[in-house]
């Protein structure tokens, strides 16, 4: 008996040194995943609360549920398909070989098929210093936000079912393969032609800004636009909304390093500057062309430069941060203002303004300041690496619009994309849901 307690007393320190061995093999690095643990709650935080309070403040009083409800069912859809194929065919590796552009090239297999192998003691080849648990968790929360931006194209008009079909669809046809393309490392079609895009630029916010004017064309106008005012209902619930946008970017870029590293840093200095920048410069902008700065300009010219250094934040300087910044504040303020009036197409929350074409000249700058020679950190000359820019911002754009429109006529043609006159006239609060967001 008492052989059996001194054993059982002294098993914890026998195990330790196992313990730490397997760590050690693991390659774990526990500071490196105590970062990552922190940047997945704060990308998540960018969708649910970020992104719905950003979205809700900024439609009508009686569609501000809607979008608030989109933003949370994306989030529980995507994280289920996710687990059963989405991270298999974003991030798995089977038969992929540097150069040999097959199949596996494009998109990922079966063999993390409902997160098989990922287990306590499995690592990412991606991302070797932290569990693998940790980084497809990380993963998700992008793919949970990249459908999430392009309800503001379509907000106020899609049937909720519609919504439902399109996001599963998407999430698996069309952001799949994008990251496979893009961030499943050597043998992968973009990565082996040298594409860059640190945290999205091009995988996210080009690829759901594509989809999102695909959307807005295909839905067509909200009635009475744009003769008839649809202010904001609360902007103070954009403003909260597009802070906490502001702050999870921190987790979205400097997380991107996976690993708390020089690169995070300097990922995260990038990130501040040139949303500083983009909104200062939007609100110049504005105030010049209209005589007054508005707060709701303000906070999307901040957004516009977080989008627009998303590609770039890891590999680029101090200084190359804030030119990319400046340029965002211009270019997306006329494509949200004179561009969406001359062209005619309702985006109703300026998601291809903000994120389509914000993603891409943040993707093509990226082959401009990631060089040495302009301050950043890549060894690389710009002629060939703006000409790799170019192929993924092209491949990205025509895969994504032809898809998305596949999939929304394909739904057009069974169940209907868009509610009733009467619907939209009420609002989708109710039509919807059966709910209103304020009881007055």
């Amino acid at each position: 008996m008492r052989r059996g307690v001194a054993a059982l007393a002294a098993w914890p320190l026998a195990a330790w040194p196992l313990a730490a061995w397997a760590q050690e093999a693991s390659g774990v690095d526990s500071g490196d995943t105590a970062w990552m643990l922190t940047s997945v709650a704060l990308v998540l935080f960018m969708t649910i609360p970020g992104l719905a309070l950003f979205y809700g403040g900024l439609v009508r009083a009686k569609n501000v549920l809607s979008v608030l409800m989109q933003c949370f069912v994306i989030t529980c859809l995507v994280t289920v398909l996710w687990a059963v194929i989405g991270y298999s065919m974003s991030f798995s590796r089977d038969g992929m070989a540097q150069g040999e552009w097959g199949l596996a090239a494009f998109v990922g297999g079966a063999s993390r098929a409902f997160l098989r192998g990922v287990t306590w003691g499995s690592v990412h080849p991606n991302a070797g210093s932290i569990p693998e648990a940790v980084y497809a968790c990380f993963q998700l929360t992008f793919a949970i936000i990249t459908p999430g931006l392009i309800i503001g194209a379509f907000a106020e008009r899609m049937r909720f079912s519609a919504m439902l079909w399109f996001m599963g669809a998407w999430s698996l046809l069309v952001y799949a393969p994008v990251a496979h393309m893009v961030w499943g490392g050597p043998g992968a079609f973009l990565a082996d032609l040298g594409t860059l895009d640190y945290a999205g630029g091009i995988v996210v916010h080009l690829s759901a800004g594509i989809a999102a004017l695909v959307s807005a064309v295909m839905l067509g106008k909200r009635q009475g636009y744009p003769d008839t005012p649809m202010p904001p209902h609360s902007l103070t619930l954009a403003v909260v909304g597009a802070g906490m946008l502001w702050v999870g970017w921190f987790g979205f870029n400097a997380g991107s390093a996976c690993g708390a590293n020089d690169r995070a840093g300097m990922a995260m200095l990038a990130t501040q500057l040139a949303a500083s920048m983009a909104a200062l410069t939007w609100m110049f902008v504005e105030w010049k062309r209209y005589g007054k700065p508005s707060v709701l300009g303000f906070v999307t010219g901040a957004v516009a430069g977080l989008a627009t250094v998303t590609p770039a934040s890891g590999y680029i300087g101090p200084m190359g941060a804030l030119a990319i910044g400046f340029v965002a504040g211009v270019v997306c303020f006329y494509a949200a203002t004179s561009m969406k009036r001359a062209l005619g197409y309702d985006d109703s929350l300026d998601a291809f303004g903000v994120h389509g074409v914000g993603g891409t000249i943040g993707a093509l700058l990226t082959g401009v300041f990631a060089a040495k020679s302009m301050g950043g950190h890549e060894d690389v000359s710009i002629a060939g690496q703006f000409m790799a820019q170019c192929i993924g911002v092209g491949v990205t754009l025509v895969w994504s619009g032809v898809v998305s429109y596949l999939i929304l006529k394909a739904i057009d043609l069974t169940i209907g994309l868009r509610v009733s006159a009467q619907e939209e006239v009420e609002g989708l609060d109710l039509t919807q849901h059966n709910e209103a967001g304020y009881n007055l």
